[in-house]
């Protein structure tokens, strides 16, 4: 066998003890014997990381145990791949990434998909082939558009703002954003049962949590299938423990919170 094959067989391998560590352990007191089976996933301020948010959802909502790093962002080299402490952690100089053993995981859709074949507890994809192509569809589209909102809308889960004229390009977007919310609790997330965009929490899920923080953050309005996703989404425990931790932070990053 290759080292390129055994390195892979071993990393399945330890994927699978930690699924199985997940069933029988509550994620606040899990931990695996071997600490090297034990993923770190290193993520930024839990008050504005949106792409960190979306992969400790998943984590948390597949059962599989891990350890956090937070490194607070903003300083020299924020917004260029440059912080020194996140360079020495992820190879692209950006969070999250995820350790597991010798390897690092960086990307949030790639954490997620990481955790989706490793979970033995919690599904992160749908079951039906075309409603599970349909929610990869919708958490590649979060993962590669909405440049508008990220710009004008940057997660902010501290704060309280009200509602604004946005510019034309962000509008659209967030047009856009009630439109995925609404069609897929009407076709996939009401005949399913469950409160989510596909009944049960999904991947797409974690995608869109960040979103829905903004969209209460800024004061945007939402109305019916909209406005009762967001409140699910809000209101899940996990979503609930960042919050808590969100808001206990000290540190702040002025850019963001001039917008």
């Amino acid at each position: 066998m290759s080292a390129a094959r055994t390195r892979a067989a071993a990393l399945t391998d330890s994927a699978f003890v930690v699924g199985d560590a997940a069933r029988s352990m509550s994620p606040a007191s899990s931990h695996v014997s071997s600490p090297q089976l034990q993923p770190l996933l290193v993520i930024g301020n839990k008050n504005y990381s949106s792409w960190s948010l979306r992969p400790w959802l998943a984590l948390k909502w597949a059962g599989i145990p891990f350890d956090e790093r937070v490194v607070f962002l903003g300083g020299p080299g924020y917004g260029k791949s440059q912080i020194p402490e996140v360079l020495a952690l992820s190879p692209s100089g950006r969070v999250p990434a995820l350790h597991v053993g010798e390897t690092r995981i960086w990307d949030s859709l790639a954490i997620i998909e990481w955790a989706a074949e490793v979970s033995r507890q919690g599904k992160l994809w749908p079951d039906e082939p075309m409603a599970r192509a349909v929610c990869r569809s919708l958490a590649c589209e979060m993962h590669s558009s909405f440049g508008a909102l990220r710009r004008d809308l940057g997660m902010n889960i501290r704060r309280r703002t009200t509602p604004r004229d946005w510019p034309g390009d962000t509008r659209a977007d967030l047009a856009r954003v009630v439109d995925i919310f609404t069609a897929t609790r009407r076709d996939f997330g009401a005949p399913a049962g469950g409160p989510f965009l596909f009944g049960a929490r999904t991947a797409v899920d974690a995608m869109f949590a960040p979103v829905c923080t903004r969209l209460r953050t800024y004061g945007v309005p939402l109305e019916g299938a909209a406005a009762a996703y967001c409140a699910a989404v809000l209101e899940d425990a996990a979503f609930r423990e960042w919050e808590r931790a969100a808001e206990a932070e000290t540190q702040t990053i002025a850019e963001t919170d001039a917008l």
